[in-house]
């Protein structure tokens, strides 16, 4: 099913016109609940990976025990809510069987378990170049995979430790039909199997980002016109390809490639929601939809960063198999 961003509330340029030199496209993925393939983009689905080339893991997370949840027990939860939200219920009576109340209390309390070797990393998102317009990758390439070990690393600002891979998907002529899997997870970066809706939008940087002179005229124009910008007119919520950085908690600091020293620009944004409350980003055909309480309709993909944050990110501007760059907002 299509989704669509709503009309822009105010045309921005035409009040502030010194924000037109500072647009930029980003595609908004619009990530729903599905069955992609590994032919398919998707957030969380199979990876077109080939059976010949090791499949990422995490020395840090190497056992010989994981605390977490396994990640059949994890798919069961889920699967046990959505069912139990959506059968009928009669007043006072328990949400869920006892056998149902055990599966998801074992993933809530979580546990030790034994992990032999180096935790696999997750799939967390495929992006094919036909399915994303403008998608930054290095020449050649068609198809981006992002992969992450599904625990926070201290290192890398409490997030996810993250690995990119950019191939030709022609030269994968024999995938790997079943990939490995850790013992244990964190269930909150666990990404529910997801089909892509693509869709570009035009953006402008947040206030953070902008100017001194220009950030005033913004304020200025919020309090006359009683608009929000940074919120719903500025960066586009929720996953999507490149466009602004959504700075929020933190003022933006200098970012380079690892390898190089260059300059780094968005490539990816992972979001714990796709809008909040009655945002403008709220695809018009979501709106006024009746939903059962789980899985919530702006929590698609499952997935909790931080505290309902994003993780951002970036790629080489020169060249973009350099080494990229993580930031959480």
């Amino acid at each position: 099913m299509v989704r669509t961003t709503p009309p822009r509330p105010v045309d921005l340029t035409a009040h502030l016109p010194a924000l037109a030199s500072l647009a930029r496209t980003a595609v908004r993925l619009h990530p729903r609940p599905g069955e992609p393939t590994a032919a398919d983009s998707s957030i969380g689905g199979p990876l077109l990976w080939p059976a010949r080339e090791p499949w990422p893991a995490c020395a840090e997370h190497a056992g010989p025990f994981l605390e977490g949840a396994s990640v059949p027990d994890v798919t069961a939860r889920r699967r046990i809510l959505t069912q139990a939200w959506a059968r009928p219920r009669e007043r006072g009576t328990n949400l869920l069987t006892e056998d149902e109340k055990a599966v998801v209390d074992r993933v809530d309390d979580g546990a030790e378990i034994a992990q032999d070797g180096p935790a696999p990393m997750v799939p967390v998102a495929q992006l094919y170049a036909r399915d994303v317009p403008g998608l930054p990758r290095p020449d050649g390439a068609d198809l981006l995979q992002v992969l992450w070990c599904p625990f926070d690393h201290e290192d890398d600002g409490y997030v996810p430790s993250t690995v990119l891979r950019w191939r030709v998907a022609a030269e994968v002529t024999e995938p790997l039909a079943d990939p490995p899997l850790p013992a244990a997870v964190d269930d909150n970066y666990l990404p529910q199997p997801c089909v892509l809706h693509p869709e570009t939008v035009v953006e402008y940087p947040a206030p953070h980002c902008l100017s001194e002179e220009l950030a005033g005229q913004v304020r200025e124009w919020e309090d006359r016109e009683e608009q929000k910008y940074q919120y719903e007119l500025s960066v586009a919520s929720g996953c999507k390809v490149g466009g602004h950085a959504p700075w929020s908690f933190s003022d933006p600091y200098p970012m380079s490639c690892p390898d190089c020293g260059a300059d780094v620009e968005p490539l990816l944004t992972i979001a714990s929601s796709e809008w909040d409350g009655n945002t403008s980003w709220q695809p018009v055909e979501d709106a006024g939809a009746e939903h059962p309480p789980f899985p919530a309709p702006h929590e698609p993909t499952m997935l909790m960063i931080g505290r309902g944050y994003h993780l951002q990110l970036y790629t080489c501007v020169a060249f973009p198999e350099h080494g990229h760059v993580t930031n959480m907002q």
